[in-house]
């Protein structure tokens, strides 16, 4: 996943998350302790669904001027360029949005809004021959050594994100490749974008925005944000980066031209996990996304002056089928995975303990309580053994005692899991179970957390593996190179290796939907029924948040799709 969230990345999860992009992935923390009648666990919510969002909305008025939260985070990245193949993760995503200029933030229903601090307008101001969007910038918008945010910002970091110049290492060209040109517009800080082709998805571009210096060769885009962040524009700036201590310490920005920042510094610290429970604990951190850790979750809620927090999150659970792999590349062969596996039976499972509903995911691009769900997945949605076993006979795999072999060959897949992840490796042996039920042998292979994706899902070392992807407000230009064709652009985020020039199609045209409404979304639906078809990625669930913090903390905690504007974070007076 690549978070490529426009980047909405709401918080930062116990473990690696790569950001779809805009935006991308984190890796389960899945533990079945405990039940809804344990004193510490949350209870059910109110008419059977969660809310939106629970940030302890607060008025500045409310919040007190001063203090320091103290912020953690999964890994400690090298590099701050979170639309590089190497920085589109969470991690980066929650760094880089309080200091870079993220001209739209999405509300509790995820709606994108402009920011008024960079932008005092954004809208099509044509649509034929060519869809233009005028960006109307505020005067006031400057970058830290004193350049205007302006047009050649805009069209470097087009040209960059582009696709055209393989030699940029991006994370998705998604919505950048249909640009055809940025200019000035006539009237003093006004920048007009110009695209080849309609895009709906516009607003999700150029959040965050980078320097035209970070995007302008190739060279730059690998090296200019990497251990470092030279330039910023937003309300804190960068006052240390300390890879001994892995922190990251963020000030407030006195050239801030919007409301100051109501926090003195934010000290982003990256540690493990398994660790973060009991530095909330020792008072050492200021909040943990528990995710779906039903021991940590009943740790923190014991903490005196702790509250815990709890929404729909923006992110699904899926396990990924590597279709380059000689027993996955028949259609067949995945299609009987994907029956065989119990959905629901894995849901209740990783969620055990957290009195959240085990709920199923019929979508690619939406999740359950997002506006405009539909469960698209038809039969393959069904956990039905039967019929798998009828596929792969169909598909020339025999059962020969208890597994199935074809030219001397068992049907044996390899289920990578990353080490040190609650839950994760009971997850495999679930789905060995499962499967061997119709006679394919899972071996589970338990990896390095750090390698997981690098080493593993990237290289394309695996047959099934699963992780996280993380929604976001806009949810094709998020998701499409996850399901696009591999091609001259590189993998992208298609670690399944497989694509068709159907679902591209489908996916273009719900792209083109520039006017959205109910075509938009059918048309997204239709492209959804494809990659259902294809069996390449299984969506298992929506993940919730659960995110303890310390009492009187505002205006963030568990965000589902809303994104906080970080000058208003802080604690409430006493």
């Amino acid at each position: 996943m690549k978070v490529p969230r426009g980047l909405p990345v709401p918080l930062p999860v116990p473990l690696p998350v790569r950001l779809p992009v805009p935006l991308l992935v984190g890796l389960l923390v899945a533990v079945s302790a405990g039940g809804c009648g344990d004193a510490a666990a949350p209870r059910p919510f109110a008419g059977g669904g969660p809310p939106a969002f629970d940030v302890n909305p607060a008025s500045r008025a409310e919040v007190r001027t001063g203090g320091t939260l103290r912020w953690p985070l999964a890994e400690f990245p090298a590099q701050w360029n979170v639309h590089h193949a190497d920085g589109s993760k969470s991690a980066v995503g929650v760094v880089v949005r309080a200091v870079l200029p993220v001209l739209m933030r999405a509300d509790a229903d995820a709606v994108p809004r402009p920011v008024p601090e960079y932008l005092l307008s954004a809208r099509v101001t044509r649509l034929r021959p060519r869809q233009v969007v005028t960006y109307r910038l505020n005067p006031r918008a400057r970058w830290s050594d004193g350049r205007p945010i302006g047009a050649a910002d805009f069209a470097a970091q087009a040209r960059a994100l582009s696709g055209a110049d393989p030699r940029f290492r991006v994370a998705t060209v998604t919505g950048y490749r249909q640009i055809a040109r940025v200019s000035a517009g006539p009237d003093p800080g006004e920048v007009r974008v110009e695209f080849a082709q309609p895009y709906a998805d516009w607003r999700s571009l150029f959040s965050p925005l980078y320097p035209a210096s970070a995007m302008a060769t190739p060279a730059a885009f690998d090296a200019a944000f990497r251990n470092r962040m030279p330039v910023t524009a937003g309300p804190f700036r960068v006052g240390r980066i300390d890879r001994t201590q892995k922190t990251v310490t963020l000030v407030r920005d006195p050239a801030w031209w919007g409301r100051p920042a109501e926090l003195d510094r934010i000290v982003f610290r990256a540690m493990d996990g398994g660790a973060m429970p009991g530095a909330f604990a020792n008072d050492e951190i200021d909040l943990i996304d528990v995710g779906m850790d039903a021991a940590a979750l009943r740790r923190v809620a014991s903490v005196p002056g702790a509250s815990v927090r709890r929404a729909g999150g923006p992110d699904w659970r899926q396990i990924t089928l590597n279709a380059a792999r000689p027993a996955l590349a028949d259609v067949r062969v995945r299609r009987a995975v994907t029956l065989a596996i119990d959905r629901r039976a894995l849901a209740r499972s990783d969620l055990a303990g957290l009195c959240w509903p085990a709920r199923t995911l019929g979508s690619h691009f939406l999740v359950n309580t997002q506006p405009g769900y539909r469960d698209n997945s038809g039969a393959l949605g069904r956990y039905d053994p039967a019929a798998a076993r009828r596929l792969l006979d169909a598909a020339g795999w025999r059962r020969h005692g208890r597994y199935r072999t074809r030219g001397g060959r068992t049907l044996a897949l390899r289920f990578v899991v990353p080490a040190g992840v609650p839950g994760a490796k009971p997850e495999g042996e679930l789905t060995r179970a499962m499967l061997q039920r119709v006679g394919i042998r899972v071996d589970v292979r338990t990896v390095p957390a750090d390698d997981l994706f690098d080493r593993y899902v990237a290289a394309g070392d695996f047959d099934l593996v699963p992780f996280t992807w993380l929604g976001t407000a806009y949810p094709l230009s998020a998701l499409r190179s996850v399901f696009a064709r591999p091609g001259a652009g590189g993998l992208q985020q298609n670690y399944a290796r497989h694509g068709t020039a159907e679902i591209d199609a489908a996916m273009d045209r719900a792209g083109a939907a520039v006017a959205g409404g109910h075509r938009a979304r059918a048309l997204l639906d239709a492209a959804d029924r494809l990659i259902w078809r294809e069996a390449t990625v299984l969506p298992l669930y929506q993940r919730p948040q659960i995110v303890a913090v310390r009492r009187g903390l505002a205006n963030l905690g568990a965000n589902g799709f809303y994104e906080p504007a970080y000058e208003d974070i802080g604690f409430t007076r006493p």
